[in-house]
């Protein structure tokens, strides 16, 4: 395998991509390299800050003047200017304000210069809605995970439900539903499928499965 590989794993919400993305990361030993973390801790910044988030200008200033890393220990870690904000970026608040953060091309324009940084420094799995697009579209590998939207509605609440916090599949469903038509429509780092992507529907398989579908490509 090359020096440096660049796995981009791409997909709507639900679809799995980010457990595989981990997995596979560390059966590889290559750093994950959480993409909606960043965007996460961003937006953190500009909820403390009270930057208006509509205002595209001041939220692109703010990215270029703040240093966010990502560490593995026993997981993954989010530092914020040197703030271990791991547990703080999960909140429903800051998960509906998102989307306002990233979808700001000069915000995005700075996390992707970051990211390809990263992942020029060592061997990297990257997850998220553009990657094999937009961010690495010369990675060495490309996957597009999917699954029928009752199974990711599925998913999804589960994970809630474990978290703590209670909705309704119905709830969840309409939530899903919106967030994909948002991330299909949005002007930049829209969701989209690298024509060299391979395709995985993941409906019916366990993430074990999913992994070793995708692993059996990287290293047949």
């Amino acid at each position: 395998m090359e020096k440096h590989t660049v796995i981009a794993i791409d997909g709507p919400a639900g679809s799995g991509k980010s457990t595989v993305a981990k997995l596979i990361a560390g059966r590889l030993n290559f750093v994950y390299i959480d993409t909606g973390a960043m965007y996460r801790a961003l937006t953190l910044k500009a909820m403390r800050e009270k930057i208006d988030l509509e205002d595209a200008a001041a939220l692109t200033e703010l990215a270029r003047a703040t240093k966010i890393d990502l560490a593995h220990d026993a997981g993954l870690k989010v530092f914020l200017d040197g703030e271990d904000v791991t547990g703080l970026i999960r909140t429903p608040e800051l998960t509906n304000n998102v989307k306002h953060v990233a979808g700001v091309a000069g915000v995005r324009s700075e996390m992707v210069k970051l990211q390809q940084a990263i992942g020029r420094r060592r061997s990297s799995v990257l997850e998220g809605r553009d990657i094999g697009t937009v961010v690495f579209p010369d990675a060495q590998y490309k996957f597009y995970l999917d699954a029928h939207i009752e199974e990711r509605t599925k998913r999804r609440h589960k994970e809630l439900l474990e978290s703590g916090m209670h909705v309704t599949l119905d709830a969840m469903k309409q939530d899903i539903e919106t967030r994909d038509t948002s991330d299909i429509e949005r002007k930049v780092g829209a969701l989209k499928k690298a024509e060299d992507a391979v395709v995985v529907d993941t409906t019916h398989l366990t993430i074990d499965e999913v992994v070793e579908k995708l692993l059996s490509h990287i290293r047949p």
